[in-house]
């Protein structure tokens, strides 16, 4: 901000988004309603929910993700009302739980209570080999949709409500009227979505560590970078979500603007680590032995607290 004041003119909202997620929302209720009669084993069924719905399903998870910073209206209550609205082909009331986990993730990166979007111990414990981490990439919908439940308790507010009656009655509708194969396409393209699917990627980019030091000793070495940017061709169909380290450091720059902010300040990006390909990273978190569940940054923020610890899957940790 100090050598480039003038990016502050890039924040505010994109009035191009909300009719960008309208058109997503369209395409995917079309297409459920044109494979009604397909069987979901299929293998039309299948490879549409997966390289169709996927990307549509992922689309819809980030789109409420910018509508969590209120980036679609100028409204905060119009960002949360249509988020509802962008939820409806993932099929499960999400939209407003979202926003206050995720809003704790920005406030507390890497605080073990605070951050949901944080392993837990026991998953790190469990899951920090070949065999688990493939299971966790193959389900991490489930992890990061139940994960915050059991950590952190939000409170439940009308908009939450809301969400809840608007989904189950559009979801109790589809099965009515267009039967159960439509709403399988919904849920089985969300979990596409946040499985072995190419912009799943972008969930096991952003904060892991995949290049750790040996040792590290708080307050005496330089931490390990903990956010990691992508800036290739898949984040046409997600927001620019890619542009992750550039996002967490001005969350309220929109989708559109974060090119510009990186190429007007591209001296601080530039040389910071960063992925080439989101299907590759989910190949290397699975099969790098140096890569486990440990590899995050963690604090204890609790408070607004400053130390800070790094969890590493060795003898020292």
């Amino acid at each position: 901000m100090k050598k480039y004041p003038h990016v502050s003119k890039l924040t505010g909202h994109e009035p191009l988004t909300k009719w960008i997620s309208l058109g997503v929302v369209i395409l995917q209720f079309t297409i459920a309603y044109l494979l009604r009669n397909t069987h979901p084993l299929s293998w039309k069924f299948l490879l549409t929910a997966y390289w169709i719905g996927g990307f549509a399903s992922q689309n819809c998870f980030l789109c409420i993700h910018e509508l969590c910073h209120n980036l679609g209206f100028k409204k905060p209550i119009h960002n949360r009302l249509f988020s509802i609205v962008s939820n409806l082909p993932i099929g499960i009331p999400y939209s407003a739980s979202f926003q206050p986990y995720h809003q704790l993730h920005h406030k507390f990166l890497g605080d073990e209570i605070y951050d949901t979007d944080l392993p837990t111990y026991i998953e790190a414990i469990v899951l920090s080999n070949v065999l688990g981490k493939a299971f966790f990439t193959t389900f991490q919908i489930f992890f990061y949709a139940f994960r915050p439940m059991f950590i952190t308790s939000i409170e439940f507010t009308s908009v939450h409500l809301l969400n809840v009656l608007v989904q189950f009655f559009v979801d109790y509708l589809i099965v009515t009227h267009w039967g159960w194969y439509s709403m399988f396409y919904f849920l089985i393209s969300s979990f596409f979505a946040g499985s072995l699917h190419p912009t799943a990627g972008h969930f096991v980019a952003e904060h892991y560590v995949f290049n750790p030091p040996k040792t590290f000793i708080p307050f005496e070495s330089k931490p390990p970078t903990e956010t990691y940017s992508y800036y290739g061709p898949l984040n046409l169909f997600t927001w620019n979500v890619g542009y992750h380290t550039e996002h967490h450091d001005f969350p309220f720059i929109a989708w559109s603007k974060l090119p510009i902010l990186r190429k007007e300040a591209a001296e601080f990006y530039d040389n910071l680590p960063q992925h080439k390909s989101w299907c590759w990273i989910i190949v290397d978190f699975i099969f790098n032995y140096d890569v486990t569940m440990y590899n995050r940054v963690k604090r204890n923020t609790a408070g607004l607290t400053a130390r800070m610890s790094v969890d590493y899957n060795d003898n020292s940790k």
